[in-house]
């Protein structure tokens, strides 16, 4: 477990403590997923089943006092189970809308893969306007509104495959991977860690938690390393073997994402590293490369882009 620097805010440094806490040996993998919140993006969380994918959504809602709803995809899951929808009411004779568990701060997509496209696609309007419109009204979702997905990348029957418009939605995808020797016979020893949820208290509300974007925003950012980031991007779409490259949103999502990670990091600035750090997790999922890329595949081309960048100083 990495301690927090001094120079972080409080309440943040709480936050990491005890997510830390709860989710053991995977620390790069927490502040991902908080600089993914602070960034007001989405995250998406691929992994095998068993190693605290829904955990990690749990501690997180826990700890930043944020109310929360999961939904199991599943294949026969409609739009209108998670949207809400809209109901006669005998006594006024019109119609009336049910809001359904949409309207949270965080919602936990689990298995996202797992329901039809059309479902999927319920999720589009809400992750990039942070609203919902339901025959001809639009209704605002709570800020914060904050969409953690799951998906097993291993198993496909019974699938379907995320389009790249649903992908483009999340800011970042990341994987917690098996613990180390050390930390699992933790596991083994203390039982579920759910039950450190409970009765926890939090170290944030929704309030601090706006508060707290906003101030991630206001971290300095050198015309630089705008320079550097642009040149990242570009570089995607001049390679070979990239099918699609990334777009100006996946630029703009990567200097959000390097201000929150320079902000939890206790700074006021951004440096190359922050830029290095959150790179992976918001490039992989959006490149389209030829030929089919496990991980270890995307972590190579990543590094390669990253060397074939001449870092500014």
């Amino acid at each position: 477990m990495n301690p927090p620097p001094a120079a972080l805010n409080p309440a943040l440094a709480q936050t990491l403590s005890a997510l830390d806490r709860v989710i053991l040996g995977k620390s790069e993998a927490v502040r991902l997923a908080l600089t993914c919140l602070l960034a007001r993006g989405h995250l998406l969380i691929e992994d095998v089943p068993g190693v605290g994918k829904t955990t990690l959504a749990h501690a997180l809602a826990q700890v930043l006092g944020l109310a929360w709803q999961r939904v199991q995809f599943t294949s026969d899951l409609l739009p209108a189970d998670i949207i809400g929808v809209s109901v006669f009411d005998a006594a006024s004779g019109g119609f009336s809308f049910r809001k359904g568990p949409m309207f949270t701060q965080l919602l936990l997509a689990d298995e996202v893969n797992r329901a039809s496209p059309k479902t999927q696609s319920a999720l589009l309007e809400a992750m990039e306007e942070r609203q919902v419109s339901v025959d001809v009204t639009t209704y605002r979702l709570p800020d914060p509104f904050f969409v953690v997905a799951t998906q097993n990348p291993f198993e496909q029957l019974g699938t379907f495959r995320l389009p790249e418009s649903q992908l483009d939605r999340f800011l970042m995808r990341i994987s917690l991977g098996y613990p180390d020797a050390a930390n699992e016979r933790a596991l083994l020893a203390e039982g579920d860690r759910r039950e450190l949820l409970t009765g926890m208290t939090p170290a944030l509300n929704p309030d601090g938690v706006r508060e707290l974007q906003a101030a991630a925003q206001r971290v300095h950012v050198a015309p630089a390393l705008l320079e550097y980031v642009q040149t990242l991007i570009a570089s995607t779409r001049q390679r070979t073997d990239v099918l699609l490259g990334l777009s100006p949103r996946a630029g703009q999502g990567l200097v959000r994402a390097a201000r929150a990670w320079a902000m939890l990091a206790g700074r006021d600035m951004v440096i190359p590293e922050d830029v290095q750090a959150v790179f992976a997790p918001v490039a992989t999922h959006r490149l389209e490369r030829a030929g089919v890329a496990t991980a270890l595949d995307h972590a190579a081309f990543i590094a390669e882009l990253k060397r074939g960048v001449p870092v500014p100083v």
